[in-house]
C-alpha cells in the first residue's frame, strides 16, 4: 500500500453511459486527480435494484414572470387601455410593443400589466398604464405622424421614455435621483434604443442643448410649469404636466399650447403625482 485509495467497482454504468464515469481516459483521469489529492472522494451513484423502477419524474419548472414575456398581457392591457377612452393608435401601438414588466422589480413582474402604479424605489413609483397613455395620447393630440422631439422630466425607471422611443423621432427624459437615473439605463440596456437619450440633472431647468421642443412631458407635479420648460418649448408645441392647486392642495392634469397669440392653458382631470423638485440627489 502506497497510501492512495483504491477505488473498486463492478457495477456496470446504465444507460446511456457516461463516458468520463465508464470508459479508459475519463475514468483514469478521475483516478489520477484522486490520487494526487487522498482528501478527495469519488461518489459512485448506484442504479436501482429494481430494473423496472422508474425514476421520479422532475416537477415542471415554475415559470418566471409568469410568462410575461408574452404579447398577450400587453394585448389585453392596450385592450382595457381603448375601453377606457385612448383611441389614438400610434400610442396603443407603443403601449403594445413597449414591455412594462421589463421596468419594474422582479417581484412586481406579475403586476405590471394591471392598470396601477408601482413602486420602483427611492419614493418614486411607474404611473399606471392609462394615466401614461393618456399624457401621451395628449401631448400628439392634433399632430399627425411621429412627434419631432420630445423632453421627458423625470425618467423614472425609464417605461414612459421606452414608450414615447416608438413614436416620438428623439426622446431626452432627465431625472434628478442618481439611482433612478442609472436604473432606467440598466432597464434600457437589453432594448438599445437609439433615439432616447438619459440625462442625469435637476428637471426644473429642462435641458436646453436639446430644444426647442415639439412637446414636454412631466411625471412630478410643482405649483407651477417652470418658465425654462416655457422657453425651450417649440412654437406650436405642447407642454402635459400635473400642477399642484396651492389653495385646493390637489394635483390636475394641465395643458400648455405656445402658440404665436401666447400661451394656451388648459385645466383636466384631477391625478396624483410626486412633487416636482429642484437640484439632483
Amino acid at each position: 500500500m502506497n497510501g492512495k485509495p483504491i477505488i473498486k467497482s463492478t457495477v456496470k454504468p446504465s444507460f446511456p453511459a457516461k463516458m468520463d464515469l465508464s470508459v479508459g481516459k475519463g475514468v483514469n483521469t478521475r483516478l489520477q486527480a484522486i490520487a494526487s489529492n487522498p482528501a478527495q472522494t469519488l461518489q459512485l451513484v448506484k442504479p436501482s435494484s429494481n430494473p423496472l423502477t422508474k425514476p421520479v419524474p422532475r416537477a415542471p419548472a415554475v415559470p418566471t414572470g409568469l410568462g410575461m414575456d408574452s404579447s398577450t398581457f400587453r394585448a389585453r392591457m392596450v385592450s382595457k387601455l381603448a375601453s377606457h377612452g385612448i383611441t389614438d393608435t400610434r400610442v396603443l401601438n407603443a403601449m403594445q410593443t413597449t414591455h412594462r414588466h421589463s421596468f419594474v422589480d422582479t417581484a412586481l413582474a406579475n403586476q405590471a400589466y394591471e392598470d396601477t402604479s408601482l413602486p420602483i424605489g427611492w419614493g418614486q413609483t411607474i404611473s399606471k398604464p392609462n394615466v401614461v397613455a393618456r399624457m401621451i395620447e395628449l401631448l400628439f393630440e392634433g399632430k399627425t405622424g411621429n412627434l419631432g422631439r420630445v423632453l421627458e422630466i423625470g425618467t423614472g425607471c425609464g417605461y414612459q421614455a421606452a414608450v414615447l422611443s416608438h413614436i416620438a423621432h428623439e426622446v431626452y427624459s432627465i431625472e434628478r435621483v442618481a439611482g433612478l437615473y442609472e436604473k432606467a439605463r440598466e432597464n434600457f440596456r437589453p432594448f438599445r434604443i437609439k433615439n432616447t437619450h438619459l440625462l442625469f440633472g435637476d428637471g426644473m431647468l429642462g435641458f436646453p442643448k436639446g430644444a426647442p421642443y415639439t412637446g414636454i412631458i412631466a411625471a412630478a407635479g410643482g405649483d407651477a410649469i417652470p418658465q425654462a420648460w416655457i422657453d425651450q418649448l417649440a412654437m406650436g408645441g405642447r407642454i402635459v404636466a400635473p400642477v399642484t392647486n396651492k389653495v385646493a392642495g390637489e394635483q390636475s392634469l394641465v395643458v400648455v399650447d405656445k402658440t404665436e397669440a401666447g400661451l394656451k392653458r388648459t385645466v383636466l382631470e384631477l391625478v396624483q403625482f410626486v412633487p416636482l423638485k429642484s437640484g439632483v440627489i
